[in-house]
């Protein structure tokens, strides 16, 4: 089957499935994988033989797109922020909108500044990856409840070529930030410090950052097939009962831990931007700014002490 005929081959199948954009964002993104070509060797190169076996593997696929299978998980990457990242079922796949909350930290941030950043929460590493790639002399570190959505946040930063202290963390069993003194390859509190030392209470960042779960059970309706039957719901979700669990507890860690004009940043809930503000507000954080995304929903929160 020549390329222009498995195109048209390829949207068919896919026509009752996904929008025709999305449809050819995929066809795309699998011809640059598995053929090495670019969008505009359709055009150069309409008549070229696809050979059997990259058809099987392209067939292959396309029967897992058909069960809104994310294409990122299928070809185990994406890209984010222009760097590339890899992606597992243990990680959200990440997003736009997280794009722009990255924008946000980079124009808040001096590039010759030595900050200390924690992202809390990493999944992929996306945010402190991206962070630390545009602010190479910040010391950069990043918790995750999952050991497995770690390793991949590891490979990413080996891949992005930038040093960052992966830590393997429960956010909400957490007293306090300092065990990251203790695992840090690097540490901001004191280079002589072991794990046998008792880490001191001052440990202090000038950004913290955390893309939470946020998702209540009773928004599951709202959400395609392709993230609810894929990517993993402990990344997702909250109760119903608690939504901003995770943002009470980061803000309770951030009062002891954020450095004098420390900045925290939440990307939220769009639903829940003024109980997120409020919530703020009552334990005494100031200069609270709230952002809309690019498709208008409120979606990221700005604030310090």
């Amino acid at each position: 089957m020549t390329l222009k005929e498995y195109k048209l081959y390829f949207s068919e199948e896919l026509s009752s499935v996904f929008p025709q954009t999305e449809i050819d964002t995929f066809f795309f993104l699998l011809i640059e994988e598995y053929l090495g070509f670019q969008r505009i060797d359709l055009v150069l190169q309409p008549d070229f033989e696809i050979s059997s076996e990259k058809e099987v593997i392209l067939n292959e696929i396309l029967n897992r797109l058909k069960k809104e299978e994310p294409i990122q998980y299928i070809i185990g990457k994406t890209e984010f922020y222009g760097l590339p990242f890899k992606v597992s079922l243990h990680t959200l796949i990440p997003r736009p909108e997280t794009e722009e909350l990255v924008e946000w930290i980079l124009k808040e941030a001096s590039e010759n500044t030595k900050l200390n950043i924690l992202d809390i929460g990493t999944g992929t590493g996306c945010i402190p990856i991206s962070l630390k790639k545009n602010l190479p002399n910040a010391t950069v570190s990043a918790i995750d409840v999952s050991e497995e959505a770690l390793k991949i946040a590891k490979h990413n930063a080996e891949l992005n070529e930038v040093g960052i202290s992966f830590i393997l963390q429960d956010i909400l069993e957490a007293e306090s930030l300092n065990v990251i003194a203790n695992e840090m390859k690097q540490s901001i509190i004191d280079k002589e410090i072991t794990s046998s030392q008792t880490p001191r209470n001052d440990v202090k960042f000038d950004i913290i950052v955390s893309n939470p779960p946020y998702v209540r059970n009773l928004e599951k309706v709202e959400i395609k097939n392709n993230v609810l039957k894929n990517e993993p719901h402990l990344a997702l979700f909250v109760d119903d009962n608690n939504p901003l669990i995770f943002y009470d507890k980061i803000a309770d860690l951030s009062k002891k831990h954020l450095s004098k004009n420390g900045l925290l940043f939440f990307e939220i809930n769009q639903y829940l931007g003024k109980e997120t503000v409020e919530m703020l507000k009552e334990k005494g954080f100031t200069a609270i700014e709230l952002r809309k995304d690019l498709f208008g929903n409120d979606r990221m929160i700005k604030a310090s002490l």
